[in-house]
């Protein structure tokens, strides 16, 4: 369990008291006063653009949610919080770089180092999402020709394309036990010793660029670890900024969680139990859709992108569909074929299109975070 859950009824409830406390010495306090106000009203702005964007990341169905398009202003909605909460790191570069927020916030750039890998493992995931869309694409090819009747051969180049695609899914581990039932399954039963290493090769290229023992489930606890709330003295001791350093620490790691889930990743693994003080405008709806996605957790082991679902399902029914067909094919059976390659046509251009714009973003987060901590580490010293 992530330590997210260890804090208590009585230091959320000090949330209330500490904001209290502190605007009451600073209506006391007249030197600074024009100051304080600023900084107030700059912390106050931070907390409604949080709450605003998850607001609305929040409203959509389930059809809708992990989505390319949902995937996409999530990363906008990080990207636009993390400017904001940039400045407010860089117009209070005193109090950042002093105890006892100084502490914090090396906590927060050591965290955005990690997030580094997790971009690096996402952008790695569209990269073989892209190589399953080559494949599908072949199928496509094989089997959507109108200008001729289809015949057995063109069958069979599906198959080694579908095949192939179902390699390509396969964790590595996986491939060796699955390899014989899925050349069986496609009625294509090989044995031949070049073959399957051709195959488990083939499945290997497309590896990921981190290490073996790098987890993506394991960078998430460490993500996590350590993060609470801030208590009511640190509140008042760090004039409120500790509020808006634990605000974008939980949404990087609420928004780092979501591309582990939603994309291909090595090691996925989704058990954090996020918890966030409710006198926090954002916490519901964070909350809201940690859970509404940890219901679809054993939807797929490949990720939980709504097109990589299509996908799956799209090859299911074109497989069964493959492995069934006698010739020469009736009409009923041509009709099949048609309907089910236009899901899978479908399927193929919703990739297409959203693949990039996505990658360009995760990109650009990567880039933020860069810049970000490269500007902490100047005025920390």
């Amino acid at each position: 369990m992530s330590s997210t859950d260890n804090h208590g009824p009585s230091q959320i409830s000090s949330f209330g008291c500490a904001i209290s406390r502190l605007r009451q010495e600073q209506v006391h306090s007249l030197e600074g006063n024009h100051r304080s106000s600023t900084r107030d009203s700059e912390l106050e702005s931070f907390q409604k653009q949080v709450t605003g964007r998850f607001e609305d990341l929040s409203r959509v169905s389930d059809d809708e949610l992990l989505s390319i398009d949902w995937m996409q202003k999530l990363l906008d909605a990080f990207i636009c919080c993390h400017e904001e909460f940039r400045a407010i790191l860089l117009n209070n570069k005193e109090q950042v770089s002093s105890s006892p927020l100084d502490r914090s916030i090396s906590e927060f750039f050591e965290r955005l180092v990690k997030a580094l890998d997790i971009c690096n493992a996402s952008r790695n995931g569209i990269e073989k999402i892209r190589v399953w869309l080559k494949h599908l694409e072949i199928v496509l090819c094989a089997l959507g020709s109108n200008q001729r009747a289809l015949s057995e051969g063109q069958f069979q180049r599906a198959r080694k394309a579908l095949m192939d695609l179902a390699l390509a899914m396969l964790d590595e581990k996986d491939c060796r036990s699955v390899l014989p039932q899925r050349n069986r399954s496609f009625g294509r039963h090989n044995t031949s010793k070049d073959h399957r290493r051709h195959l488990t090769m083939h499945s290997r290229s497309h590896s990921w660029s981190v290490s073996r023992s790098w987890s993506a489930a394991k960078q998430l606890h460490s993500i996590a670890s350590n993060l609470v709330p801030p208590r009511g003295n640190e509140i008042v001791a760090t004039t409120g900024l500790a509020i808006p350093v634990y605000t974008m620490n939980s949404v990087l790691l609420f928004v780092l969680w979501t591309l582990v889930a939603a994309i291909p990743c090595q090691d996925r693994g989704l058990n954090i139990q996020l918890s966030f003080p409710r006198q926090l405008s954002w916490s519901t709806p964070v909350t809201s859709l940690h859970e509404r996605i940890k219901k679809w957790e054993r939807r797929s082991s490949n990720g939980l992108l709504k097109e990589i679902n299509q996908v799956e399902s799209c090859v299911r029914h074109v497989t069964d569909l493959v492995d069934s067909v006698q010739f020469p094919l009736t009409d009923e059976q041509k009709m099949e074929v048609e309907q089910k390659l236009k899901e899978l046509s479908l399927v193929c251009g919703a990739l297409r299109d959203g693949l990039d714009p996505l990658e360009r973003q995760v990109r650009e987060v990567f880039q933020k975070i860069m810049t970000c901590r490269a500007e902490g580490l100047d005025y920390l010293g």
